[in-house]
């Protein structure tokens, strides 16, 4: 397997599981040195592993639940993980990079539901919204830096954080029916995509949200 992170030190949130798990392995079995962090993880401990040449903001949750019924703590909490870890880690990244004068890529890791939304879904799809356009804002304010910064947009993908769903036969059909190529995105989708905005072979890419979604937003 070609070695196309030889060298670069790679930082993946929430890689212990689920899609994190697995761009962390790819990324390790490509030459990167990894460092996984989660949300707990505090600005001290991001700061000492040093210039991150590469950043997946891939720390998430999901919550179903009606608009009119979501409290606000539980809304917090959702923008706290979905969102603002993001924010946190980026803003951290990018101050050493530029400090080291070094180029720099960020891939956030959204989803179709932050430019479509779903009904009982508000606080998700609303943090995914937020992550989409903190991806086109730091690609403006950074891409002078030589900071690249993109999102992949998934579909429903078959982790631990989406399994309740997968039980859920009518929903299932429902959205299976606006899904073109009629399949869901797998985890290797994900992280293909991931690996492309990542790598040099996407040098003129930035500031892009990246649909993985068999069609669904065409749809």
């Amino acid at each position: 397997m070609a070695k196309r992170f030889e060298g670069k030190t790679a930082l993946v949130t929430g890689g212990s599981r689920g899609i994190g798990k697995a761009v962390a392995e790819r990324l390790l079995q490509e030459g990167a040195k990894i460092d996984v962090s989660d949300w707990d993880r505090t600005k001290t401990a991001v700061e000492q592993i040093g210039v991150v040449d590469l950043l997946v903001n891939n720390a998430g949750m999901l919550h179903q639940e009606i608009f009119v019924n979501v409290e606000i703590d539980k809304f917090d909490k959702i923008l706290n993980t979905n969102f603002k870890s993001a924010f946190n880690i980026t803003q951290i990244v990018a101050r050493g990079l530029i400090s080291a004068g070094r180029p720099g890529v960020v891939v956030n890791i959204s989803g179709t539901r932050g430019l479509k939304g779903a009904v009982g879904f508000m606080p998700y799809c609303v943090s995914k919204a937020m992550m989409d356009m903190l991806t086109k804002v730091t690609a403006l304010e950074l891409g002078p830096h030589k900071i690249r910064v993109n999102s992949v947009n998934p579909t429903i993908v078959p982790t631990d954080m989406t399994k309740d769903l997968y039980k859920n036969k009518e929903f299932l059909q429902m959205f299976m029916s606006d899904h073109p190529l009629g399949k869901f995105a797998t985890v290797d989708d994900v992280v293909n995509a991931t690996l492309f905005l990542l790598s040099d072979d996407s040098t003129m890419i930035t500031g892009s949200n990246l649909a993985v979604d068999g069609g669904n937003l065409i749809a």
